[in-house]
């Protein structure tokens, strides 16, 4: 048989369950909203991973750091070049041996400078054969006119004696006065005669004295050309000219080699600077007399700024720095340095180590630790002056803040990270 129902429940199941549906919808609906305005959680980053450093307040050296190499002093390098066309005949001392200034090199050959020095030779000694024959001739030409002169003199004293004679004879009235004016003049031609023959007679030394010089040039210059061809014949054995140790010798037996042909280089390896390759955005700074040390791997020694480049080469200033101390042992040309030259000493400021990313006087974002030091969170910060490894800090930081200054470039996106 059919139960009635009773209406009223019915009704009350009915809101119920609108009642549960309703709540239920709004809960859902708040959560999902709640849910949406929830942060994405930070990543995690593993500590060992990355380089904390604390920010310092303190002296800090503001350097620049440059590679480079080791190289001569340019004026205690010796270049040989050759002086004439050669070959070469022998080698007698190679690479990186120490050599005196006596020390032969090289034997070289030049058939024709050995056959000009002959040459040379005999044109002096023909030259100066030359000059004694006319010595000899001008010597004798002068002694006949000295002979000549002489005889004139004699003529002249005859005749001043016949004068005087004459002059008393005509006192007492012998002699006529006709043959004492004749023989007054007679003394007197001979007296003009004989002054002649001395003005010629000095004239003539003149002569002889300007016409040997004229030879003695002769010969000097074939003398000067003759020492020419025997320098350039001792040229043909090759020395060393300075101590050192010889360093390039770019040749082989049997080569021939032009006139100016580099033969080989000799080096004090004592006396050597550094050259330093500065980039060009750290080298604006930089000037003579500034310190520096360079490191030969074997040792570091302090030396000083004597020259920069004006010129930018690939990036790089060259800087050449004079070594004051002694270099280490093992130290040669063309080694490869280390250098680190120190433009300032600040006493007095906020700095970091440098981060990986951000040039000096520039703003960059880096992640600073919280305090509980679990996580990191990014933060701007204005460089100021850096150095090769520190920075100075002109805001964005303060004393004992902790940083991250390694490569934080794969988490660009991020503003928070947590340190697992």
């Amino acid at each position: 048989m059919d139960i009635p129902r009773d209406e009223s429940v019915i009704r009350n199941k009915r809101r119920n369950r609108i009642l549960i549906a309703i709540v239920s919808v709004v809960v859902l609906a708040a959560i999902t909203l709640g849910v949406s305005r929830l942060k994405p959680a930070a990543p995690g980053v593993e500590r060992s991973s990355v380089w904390l450093e604390t920010v310092k307040r303190g002296p800090m050296l503001r350097q620049v750091r440059g590679l480079g190499s080791l190289v001569p002093i340019p004026e205690d390098v010796r270049w040989i070049p050759a002086e004439t066309d050669v070959r070469v005949e022998r080698i007698l001392v190679l690479p990186g041996t120490p050599v005196d200034p006596d020390t032969v090199i090289l034997e070289l050959s030049d058939p024709r400078i050995v056959q000009e020095a002959m040459d040379a030779d005999l044109q002096v000694k023909g030259a100066t054969a030359e000059y004694q024959n006319l010595k000899v001739k001008l010597e004798g030409d002068l002694l006949t006119q000295k002979a000549s002169a002489a005889t004139v003199n004699a003529d002249y004293e005859d005749a001043k004696n016949i004068y005087a004679s004459n002059q008393e004879l005509a006192k007492i009235g012998v002699l006529s006065e006709q043959v004492l004016k004749t023989s007054k003049g007679k003394a007197q031609e001979l007296a003009t005669r004989y002054q002649i023959e001395q003005d010629r007679i000095t004239m003539n030394t003149k002569a002889v004295s300007t016409q040997l010089a004229v030879q003695e040039s002769k010969i000097d210059q074939v003398r000067a050309l003759a020492e020419l061809k025997h320098k350039q014949l001792a040229a043909l054995k090759v020395r060393a000219g300075i101590r050192g140790v010889l360093q390039e010798l770019p040749i082989q037996v049997g080569q021939r080699a032009a006139q100016g042909t580099l033969l080989a280089k000799v080096v004090q390896p004592e006396h050597l600077k550094a050259e330093l390759k500065i980039p060009e955005t750290q080298a604006k700074d930089i000037v003579p007399g500034q310190e520096a040390e360079v490191d030969t791997h074997n040792g570091v020694v302090s030396g000083t700024v004597i020259r920069v480049d004006p010129a930018v080469l690939a990036g790089t200033v060259t800087v050449d720095v004079k070594i004051d101390g002694q270099l280490p042992k093992g130290a040669r040309p063309d080694l490869s340095v280390d250098g680190v030259i120190t433009l300032e000493r600040m006493n007095d400021v906020l700095y970091v180590a440098r981060p990986a990313f951000g040039q000096e006087k520039s703003t960059i974002s880096i992640f600073k630790l919280d305090p509980e030091e679990k996580g990191a969170f990014r933060t701007n910060v204005e460089l100021g002056r850096g150095s090769v490894a520190t920075v100075e800090i002109i805001r964005g930081l303060n004393v004992g803040d902790k940083v991250i200054v390694s490569d934080m470039s794969r988490w660009d996106s991020q503003e928070r990270i947590r340190l697992e």
